[in-house]
Order: C-alpha cells, then sequence, then structure tokens
C-alpha cells in the first residue's frame, strides 16, 4: 500500500455513505493530500475497519505548535452500505495509537511503524510509548505543543487518573535528526502551574515519576528489561540500556539543525 494514500481508494469507501453528520462533516473536512501514512491495519477478510496513523503536513503550515499527527478511524457496515469516519490531532504518534486502540485496533497492529523514519534512542523510551499506548482513558491529555524547528521536540500536558502522587504527567518527546534517534521521556508535578513553568523555563531536569522509584520501580526495570530482551533478540533496531542510565533525565532540549519532524 503507497505511504501517500488516497482516501477513496484505501478505505473502498465509494459504494457507502456517511452513517451519521458527523462523519459526513468529518468526509467534506478530510484531505489526504497532504497525509503520509506512518502505521496502519486494515481488518480482513471483509475490510470492515480500517485504523491509520498519519504525518498531516499541512500543519506544518498552519498554526505554530499545531500537532503533527493524524489519526483515522474509519467503520464500514457492509449490510447498510454505510461508514463512520473519525479522525483526531496528536503531537506524537503513541498518543495518536491510543486513541487508535480505544476504537478497537489491537495494539500490536498499529504499533509497527514504516520503515525510514527516526527510531526509538533507548529502551525507555520504548517503554513509555508502550504505556501511552495501551494506557486506555488513564491520561487526560490537557495541551500539547509541537516544534518542527530548533529545537526539534513536541510534549503532551496530561492528567494520570492512576497516579497516586504527582498526576499532571508531561510527555516530551525530543529528536536528533543527526543520529536518526529520538527520546521519549515522562515528567510528573504536582499542578498544571508547575508543569507549564517547566516548560516555559527549562531551568532543572524534568523531574520523573515517583513511582520510577519506590515499590513500583522494580516493576518499571522487570518491564523495560523486557524490552532489552527483545531488542536483543532483533525485535527493534535501536540501542539498549538500563534503566538507571536511561531515566537521567535532560536538563532541556539540545540544540540541532532545524529539519522536518517526522520525515
Amino acid at each position: 500500500m503507497n505511504d501517500r494514500f488516497d482516501f477513496a481508494f484505501d478505505f473502498d469507501l465509494d459504494e457507502l455513505a456517511p452513517a451519521d453528520a458527523t462523519s459526513e462533516e468529518a468526509m467534506e473536512r478530510f484531505w489526504s493530500g497532504d497525509l503520509v501514512a506512518l502505521s496502519q491495519h486494515h481488518t480482513m477478510p471483509n475490510g470492515s475497519h480500517s485504523f491509520v496513523v498519519a504525518h498531516d503536513q499541512s500543519a506544518t503550515w498552519g498554526v505554530p505548535g499545531a500537532p503533527q499527527v493524524m489519526a483515522i478511524a474509519v467503520a464500514r457496515d457492509l449490510t447498510r452500505f454505510t461508514y463512520t469516519l473519525e479522525t483526531s490531532h496528536h503531537a506524537t504518534v503513541s498518543f495518536a495509537q491510543a486513541w487508535l486502540v480505544e476504537r478497537g485496533c489491537p495494539p500490536e497492529k498499529i504499533t509497527k511503524i514504516r520503515d525510514g523514519l527516526i527510531k526509538p534512542a533507548d529502551d525507555l523510551t520504548v517503554w513509555v510509548e508502550r504505556q501511552i499506548r495501551e494506557s486506555g482513558t488513564r491520561y487526560e491529555v490537557l495541551d500539547n505543543h509541537t516544534s518542527d524547528s530548533d529545537p526539534c521536540e513536541t510534549w503532551t500536558l496530561t492528567r494520570d487518573s492512576l497516579a497516586a502522587a504527582a498526576p499532571i504527567r508531561v510527555f516530551h518527546e525530543e529528536w536528533d535528526h543527526n543520529a536518526g534517534t529520538y527520546t521519549m521521556r515522562e515528567g510528573a508535578f504536582v499542578g498544571v502551574g508547575a508543569a507549564r513553568s517547566w516548560l516555559d523555563d527549562r531551568n532543572s531536569p524534568l523531574p520523573e515519576p515517583p513511582e520510577y522509584s519506590d515499590d513500583n520501580g522494580a516493576v518499571v526495570r522487570a518491564r523495560v528489561a523486557r524490552i532489552a530482551l527483545a531488542r536483543s533478540a532483533g525485535a527493534f533496531a535501536a540501542p539498549k540500556a538500563d534503566l538507571d542510565a536511561l531515566r537521567t533525565p535532560s536538563v532541556g532540549p539540545a540544540q540541532r539543525p532545524v529539519q522536518g519532524r517526522l520525515m
């Protein structure tokens, strides 16, 4: 399937009508010419559902900081010849994947990203992304920001409904195009104001969640260790590191040449 997909061709909606006003409006707004598919899953054998994560290139020319990752969910009722269409923008691929998983996409089917893109730098990045992808309704997204110039990064400000302490979580994604890798780190704050102050100033390390160092720290280490084992077996093509090295947060985004965020 071509990376640049034609909406009617790939989603096969020519003989179907929108099932509701929301889907009809979404179809009227939809423009596939600016989308590059990053990951997709289509159910078989009848093709009743399609799930796609795409890079929306038009966002780079829109409102500064706007999210550039689009999640698309299509459900077809082949007995009534109708379909529903939902779309949602996100700062990171992992949050787009989580949105699709909530709509019925198996996590393992939307995890693989097409070849030729930047890779996770370490095991902790893979673990944090998996935690987001399989989080369900755990994280309430409060705000996000995308920078595809210097510094090249995204952040997503959330409220963690399962956190016993410091429930405001910042997921900070930082890109190193020279190395062809990116990192994702989770920071914890007691309130939204404290999180926004850190995002504005970056004058201290990103504070790690308390569960990284309390009794649950062993659980985190075990899960990251399993990821390291899978990567050493060839499941992932990125370097390994232990959790103590991975968890050291960066003081702030590193300076790097201006480049496009995803490509």
